[in-house]
């Protein structure tokens, strides 16, 4: 039971993570297109390589979350 809750309480917290850094990512970009338009595809592929790398911490919680449920 204990590992049922744990699990999902990793998982949460790492979605919520991942949701909090995309938000962040992509109003910085917006704000950096908004100052200067003529960076426009830079700063959408530095974006995307965050994006990316930020969405690496929800598969690390899951399977983190796998682990605590078969403790």
């Amino acid at each position: 039971m204990t590992g049922l809750v744990a699990a999902a309480i990793v998982f949460g917290l790492g979605a919520l993570g991942a949701g909090i850094g995309n938000g962040l990512i992509f109003s910085k970009t917006v704000e950096g297109i908004s100052r200067q338009p003529e960076l426009r595809g830079t700063l959408t592929t530095t974006a995307f390589i965050g994006v990316g790398l930020v969405e690496a911490l929800p598969i690390i919680s899951l399977v983190l979350a796998f682990i605590f449920m078969n403790r």
